[in-house]
């Protein structure tokens, strides 16, 4: 039986959550755990049930219709006149591959848009929409769908780009974390100082619940450490 990272490997990695996982390496995590069927992928449709049986050593069922149906692939496009630069866009894509800045109209990267479609419903103004990723002239028919119109590079490159984001995002919280840290230590030992209160008592009741505070933010952080 192979290991998760091995499935995730198989996987297209569109990070669409269809499976019903945050993302792809989760999926492959709950098939290794026999918790999950190996057809619960839409964007792999009946070729990557195909390879996942092959590699698994279990038959090739039917992709499950309560998780999608195997289709074409398509883009994100944002229409920079409805645009409101909000980044509610950015902040849901899962291969960062939507740039702008807050007010300022936002774009999609073509090349490395995966067609999971996160992006549309957090969208506030629907200016977001999806268009065929095969605009070839003339468009092939039918539009190839699956591993047919999603190459392997892309895949890999996609899982590069979904796992910088994961180091980012939880690096940019550690280093949030540790300045509202610094600054409540700061507080602590200078709370005279820092306070309007004057009274002994409240000053010692405001300086328990700093301190209890810290205490609870150093457990998480040991927690999430350890």
């Amino acid at each position: 039986m192979l290991d998760a990272d091995q499935i995730n490997l198989l996987l297209p990695q569109t990070q669409c959550t269809r499976c019903g996982y945050p993302d792809c390496a989760s999926y492959a995590q709950a098939i290794a755990r026999g918790e999950a069927g190996i057809n619960q992928c839409p964007p792999g449709g009946d070729e990557g049930i195909a390879r996942l049986a092959a590699a698994t050593g279990q038959p090739i069922i039917p992709l499950s219709p309560e998780h999608g149906a195997e289709g074409p692939r398509f883009l994100a496009v944002i229409d920079e006149a409805w645009c409101i630069g909000c980044t509610l866009c950015i902040k849901a894509c899962p291969v960062d591959c939507i740039i702008g800045a807050p007010k300022h109209m936002h774009t999609v990267v073509e090349d490395q848009c995966t067609g999971c479609e996160l992006c549309i419903p957090v969208c506030p103004v629907d200016c977001i929409s999806l268009v065929p990723a095969d605009t070839a002239e003339p468009a092939p028919t039918p539009a190839p769908t699956a591993w047919a119109a999603w190459s392997q590079a892309q895949a890999d490159e996609a899982r590069d780009r979904h796992a910088f984001r994961t180091i980012r995002i939880a690096q940019a919280k550690a280093d949030n974390d540790a300045r509202l840290q610094a600054k409540a230590e700061h507080k602590l030992a200078n709370l005279e100082q820092a306070s309007r209160l004057t009274d002994p008592q409240q000053l010692d009741q405001k300086r328990a619940v700093i301190e209890a505070a810290l205490a609870r933010a150093r457990a998480r952080r040991q927690q999430t450490e350890g």
